[in-house]
């Protein structure tokens, strides 16, 4: 008799991968730029156009391979503050260059990421009007630590923390949620435009968790 021919399973199917997910929080005195598990803040000593050209060029080598982009939008009422036209232009210039690389991006308004990380826009409103800002930025901070493990430290810790936020949206509505969040903070993903999908940003069920 000859031997039962033994039936091997079928290789498994490979895991999908995240996509990678950039967070940006522009500034022109230090950009906290973060992605999944790190954060840095990029700080140039140079001005006006050194400084724009210096920004560009980080900013570029860090998304070079990114499937998606998260970038912090201006805050109303600002407008009349000092370097308010030089942010304006750093913006452009970085979102003009995603957009020559064919690169998607989404932008989140300062309400938007603060709500994702704490579940409301305005945190410290029960502090002195002077301290709130100082203390929501903590706050974000905070949460960033607690949810997402990343300690943001030093000079530019809170624009760290901003931008941790910023890629942790874009993962979780691209269906890669680093945490499992409330629906008082997971709300803010719905006011965000975001681009249309691409196979790397497809998630393996579509789901948004």
């Amino acid at each position: 008799m000859s031997s039962p021919v033994l039936q091997l399973p079928p290789p498994a199917a490979p895991a999908a991968a995240p996509p990678l997910v950039i967070g940006i929080a522009p500034s022109l005195t230090c950009t906290g730029v973060a992605g999944d598990g790190w954060a840095e803040a990029l700080r140039c000593k140079g001005k006006g156009h050194h400084q724009l050209r210096w920004l560009r060029e980080e900013i570029r080598e860090r998304t070079r391979k990114a499937d998606l982009v998260v970038i912090e939008g201006a805050a109303h009422g600002q407008g009349a503050q000092a370097g308010h036209c030089e942010l304006a232009g750093l913006w452009w210039i970085l979102t003009q260059d995603l957009w020559e690389r064919k690169i998607p991006y989404a932008v989140v308004t300062p309400d938007g990421r603060t709500i994702y990380a704490t579940g409301t826009a305005y945190p410290a409103k029960d502090y002195p009007k002077e301290k709130r800002a100082r203390i929501a930025k903590g706050m974000v901070r905070d949460a960033v630590a607690e949810w997402y493990g990343v300690e943001c430290d030093g000079p530019g810790r809170y624009d760290k923390a901003d931008a941790v936020i910023l890629a942790a949206m874009g993962l979780h509505w691209a269906g890669w949620p680093l945490a499992v969040v409330p629906d008082t903070h997971r709300r803010a993903l719905d006011a965000v435009p975001w681009p249309d999908r691409t196979p790397a940003l497809q998630a393996p069920d579509l789901g948004i968790r």
